[in-house]
């Protein structure tokens, strides 16, 4: 089986490319230095000599504040790529797996967001998030969207990486504790995405496609978060850090609106493809384990 997998450069490509390879499939990686997404006419050139089986694009705009002044780059990587690369699948008559947010709800919800939930994006990334997965079910019925949430791993930027590094430049922090969702560790979306694979190269006439969501099991906020980095940092090096105070989204203004609650129900998933996400607490060791 041939598998393409955009942004293979990224925090979550360079996690999952391994995965793949690991499980003896054929992969071919495309990122930015050599594949521009929101150029449609770039996008078959690139896929045809390779002829995939299946297309997985982990490829985003992810800067959610600077996006707020950047609308236009952000709708075109998060949007339009994601439509060009659709079209793209459609024409080659195979399967595509989009890669999505939490950050399309507004987070005023009581209960955990189900997929088929009304969506509201608070700002310019999920406004534009919300467009790519639009753009993906109008052109490609085989299609799957999975939505993730809070997302953080050894590559890349992302908050885990750094509190980190603040801990190590500061005595005291203060971080957010109004906003809950679900920390997912890019290992464990690799692994459910591999699954995903697994069942689209055994599938025998029907498969369930469709949006789907994955992400840590149970929430937590931002500071209790950082709580838990800190602890389990403390058990492989020592750093100057005193506290970690508390504080509200109020005391700390962004250009971007977050969603206060985006707690995400992944029934869906468990109940359709078998794929159980792990405790989200369990899971962040192994960002010192390493993929």
């Amino acid at each position: 089986m041939k598998i393409i997998v955009i942004g293979s450069k990224g925090m979550l490509g360079r996690d999952l490319m391994p995965r793949l390879k690991a499980k003896g499939l054929n992969v071919r990686g495309f990122d930015i230095d050599e594949l521009d997404i929101t150029r449609s006419d770039k996008i078959l050139p690139c896929f045809v000599p390779f002829d995939p089986d299946v297309v997985i694009n982990c490829a985003a705009y992810t800067a959610v504040d600077k996006a707020e002044s950047e609308p236009e780059l952000a709708f075109a990587v998060n949007s339009e790529g994601p439509a060009n690369l659709a079209n793209a699948c459609k024409e080659l008559n195979i399967p595509f797996i989009h890669i999505s947010t939490d950050y399309v709800f507004d987070g005023n919800g009581e209960k955990p967001y189900c997929e088929d939930d009304p969506v509201n994006p608070l700002g310019v990334y999920g406004q534009s998030k919300w467009g790519g997965e639009e753009a993906v079910r109008s052109r490609l019925k085989e299609h799957l969207i999975v939505r993730t949430s809070w997302l953080y791993g050894v590559h890349g930027n992302n908050f885990v990486k750094t509190i980190l590094r603040l801990c190590r430049e500061k005595e005291e922090l203060s971080v957010v504790a109004d906003q809950k969702g679900c920390p997912t560790w890019t290992g464990d979306l690799s692994d459910a995405l591999v699954e995903l694979i697994d069942r689209i190269k055994n599938r025998s006439v029907s498969m369930p496609w469709g949006t789907y969501h994955f992400c840590g099991s149970g929430s937590t906020s931002w500071y209790e978060f950082a709580l838990a980095i800190v602890e389990e940092a403390r058990k492989r090096e020592t750093f100057g850090l005193l506290r970690i105070l508390p504080i509200t989204t109020s005391e700390y203004p962004t250009p971007a609106k977050r969603p206060m609650r985006s707690v995400m129900d992944c029934r869906k998933i468990q109940e359709t493809f078998d794929i159980h996400p792990k405790q989200w607490e369990k899971s962040l060791g192994h960002f010192w384990r390493r993929p």
